[in-house]
């Protein structure tokens, strides 16, 4: 029996990447085959261990900055590893034998190990350039060169890890965050803006090591409730100005309801994201639907530019709704230097039509970054470090009633029609408003443990949350009512919470899927995908067939593990094991094998043509069907149709482990299949969730 070879040949290494990866960030993708050559030729054993044993060494040190900051500070130590590696390097030469590719690997590693070497003296040399820069423009504390800060700001709620930073920057105030950025710039560091660190685009991941991280939490100022006269408006609007560290909803809400009005941003992650990040991603969230995203609720915002100048911004006749129902919109854009005094040349004049910032049928259109040149919005940071920002703030209607629908069923698309139905219905109320809209799909229900509030033992399909609205209590309760009798047209069950308690209960469910990426690992579909809401069911269901292809390529490969590892002699048992080796207790082991294969082959080879098959008439193949999914074939089903509703599943536990236990009866029988005998799902490590924002035009 071959051993199974190591997944990770490079010492040390407990990260995302491949030993593959580090060779190439070391020594360069030509040496990388070289290697692969030399292996080929069984040129290299003990010393292609050195090598990874030297790469080793140098990428647990790159990659841990506490290990950093110790040899940094000792420098006895930091010559004594130094030398160590170059010793490793010589007696890799001793081994070479002249041959000469290994003699150009060898230089490749001298040639690394000397960058590593001066690598330590250029981070001196840069923390000393970068502290007397920063001299008098924050204080000395806020520049932090800690292990602990640095791999706190590595990451985001993506926990996609590429660089760690070299400084994180906490200014205390607005004002000092341009000379910052400035100084940083002529430092010669790429500055990476970071909110509350709960966005999913990777904006605020360091992709250099020479990165400085400007975390903008600090900045928590937040004024009270102001009648202002805005631009171009004719009475007086209520307004709060906020700094971009604020945390979004609950504190800014609670200052907006304080005055019995509403804040319109309303994010899942509404407990730890900043409004910074708010504006700079163009944040919704469930009042959506009433007032739009964030853009459609700024008076003005103030931001840093990438060359350490301020730039206000100001939007001129506000109409106080969303922004695509205006014809023409118009922006101000005051710049000064990094004083924040001096203004610099004329103010400018943005104009473009309110439709510019919306696609037709949606509330956001995210893969439009340029937002006809509106600095800081939707960039996610790219074009500036936002700082603060005023909002405009709605009257919400006293009575108001939240709704939880709960749809059944296996066919998404007949629930999905209600979302319409229900939009639609409101939409021509004059005195009902759809203030608040949540959907959740099934695979966000599972993740966040969700708790059926209907009397049934199975799961719903989808949850709708909504808040409805009116200052009539009389015709809210009608529409309450006429909301619920839709729903159980749609074998859905529907649940009506007046009471702020069980209101916010009701919501709570929703608040929890701001931690999905605890599910999904972080690899899933950016939630921030805006579709029509006509289109919703078949947006569901093609993130519903990436999970079912990616499924069953992850059993198959499980398969083919499973059948690798039923190869060779399967008769040795630990010396505790009730086996007494014999020729006769081998060749019964070795028939059961061998049924073992044949029934793992023949599932592998049934799942294979599922899989190729996807698109292809059930009709057509009821060969690989079992007698439950033939059944359930309706007119037109394609297999995939049988497996988005579950009447045809695909189990690695019901149709290869619960086998082998049969053929294996005997205890110690039975060969331990790698992997879990579990399901693998969500496949290997990614499930495709998504919580679509909702179109609010």
């Amino acid at each position: 029996m071959q051993p199974t070879p190591r997944i990770r040949e490079i010492p040390y290494n407990y990260t995302s990447f491949s030993d593959r990866e580090i060779v190439i960030r070391f020594l360069g993708k030509p040496m990388w085959a070289l290697i692969e050559e030399l292996r080929g030729s069984r040129r290299t054993g003990r010393s292609a261990r050195m090598l990874f044993e030297i790469l080793g060494d140098m990428w647990v040190i790159s990659r841990n900055p506490y290990l950093q900051d110790d040899l940094l500070d000792n420098e006895p130590r930091r010559v004594a590893l130094i030398e160590a590696l170059k010793h490793r390097l010589d007696q890799f030469e001793t081994r070479a034998n002249s041959n000469r590719q290994a003699l150009h690997l060898l230089n490749a590693a001298r040639e690394a190990v000397d960058l590593f070497e001066r690598r330590f003296d250029d981070l001196l040399t840069l923390r000393r350039s970068t502290k007397r820069n920063l001299i008098g423009l924050t204080r000395p504390d806020n520049v932090d060169f800690s292990g602990i800060a640095r791999v706190s700001h590595a990451t985001d709620a993506t926990d996609w890890r590429v660089e760690i930073p070299f400084v994180v920057i906490t200014p205390d105030t607005e004002m000092e965050i341009a000379a910052v950025a400035r100084a940083c710039i002529d430092t010669g560091l790429t500055l990476i803006p970071r909110g509350g660190g709960t966005g999913y685009t990777g904006s605020a991941v360091p992709l250099d090591p020479h990165s400085a991280v400007i975390n903008t939490e600090k900045l928590d100022f937040l004024s009270e409730v102001e009648l202002r006269k805005l631009p171009g408006v004719e009475e007086k609007v209520p307004t709060l100005r906020v700094g971009a560290g604020v945390v979004v909803t609950r504190r800014v809400s609670e200052k907006a309801e304080a005055s019995d009005l509403a804040f319109a941003v309303d994010p899942t992650s509404q407990d730890a994201s900043t409004i910074g990040g708010n504006i700079a991603m163009n944040a919704g969230g469930k009042k959506a639907v009433l007032w739009g995203t964030t853009l459609d609720n700024l008076a003005s915002w103030r931001m840093v530019t990438p060359n350490g100048e301020w730039v206000e911004v100001e939007r001129i006749n506000h109409n106080l709704g969303k922004i695509h129902d205006q014809a023409e919109v118009e922006f101000q854009l005051t710049r000064y230097e990094s004083c924040g005094k001096k203004q610099i040349g004329e103010a400018e004049i943005l104009k473009m039509p309110g439709s510019t910032f919306r696609r037709t049928g949606l509330g956001k259109d995210v893969t439009d970054k340029f937002l006809a040149g509106l600095p800081g919005v939707q960039k996610e940071g790219c074009d500036g470090l936002i700082t603060s920002a005023r909002f405009i703030l709605h009257h919400m209607p006293k009575q108001v009633r939240t709704l939880c629908l709960e749809f059944f069923g296996n066919d998404i698309g007949k629930a999905v029609p209600a979302i319409v139905e229900l939009k639609e219905y409101l939409d021509k109320h004059d005195e009902v408003l759809l203030a608040g809209l949540e959907h959740l799909d099934e695979r966000y229900l599972k993740a966040v443990k969700y708790s059926t509030k209907a009397p049934r033992h199975d799961p719903p399909k989808m949850v709708l949350l909504a808040d409805i609205a009116s200052e009539n209590s009389v015709l809210l309760e009608r529409a309450a009512a006429a909301i619920v009798d839709m729903t159980e047209a749609r074998e859905g069950e529907a649940f009506i919470a007046s009471s702020p308690e069980a209101r916010r209960n009701f919501w709570l469910d929703l608040a929890r899927t701001a931690a999905i990426s605890a599910h999904t690992n972080a690899f899933k579909i950016n939630e921030d995908v805006v579709i029509p809401l006509d289109r919703l069911a078949d947006y569901s269901r093609g993130i519903e067939r990436i999970n079912i292809e990616e499924s069953i390529s992850n059993k198959i490969l499980i398969a083919d593990e499973v059948l690798a590892y039923m190869v060779g002699d399967r008769s040795l048992r630990k010396q505790d094991d009730d086996f007494e080796a014999s020729d006769e207790n081998r060749s019964i082991l070795q028939a059961k094998l061998d049924l073992a294969r044949e029934a793992v082959s023949q599932t592998r080879q049934r799942w294979s043509e599922l899989l190729a098959q996807l698109e292809s008439p059930a009709e057509s193949h009821k060969v690989l069907l079992s007698e439950s999914a033939r059944n359930a074939i309706q007119h037109g089903d394609r297999l995939l149709d049988l497996l988005l509703r579950r009447d045809l599943v695909v189990s690695y536990r019901h149709e290869i482990a619960s086998r082998l236990d049969e053929i294996f009866s005997r205890p110690g029988d039975e060969p331990t299949a790698p992997g879990d005998a579990r399901d693998p799902y969500p496949p290997t490590g990614f499930t495709a969730v998504c919580r679509p924002a909702y179109a609010c035009g």
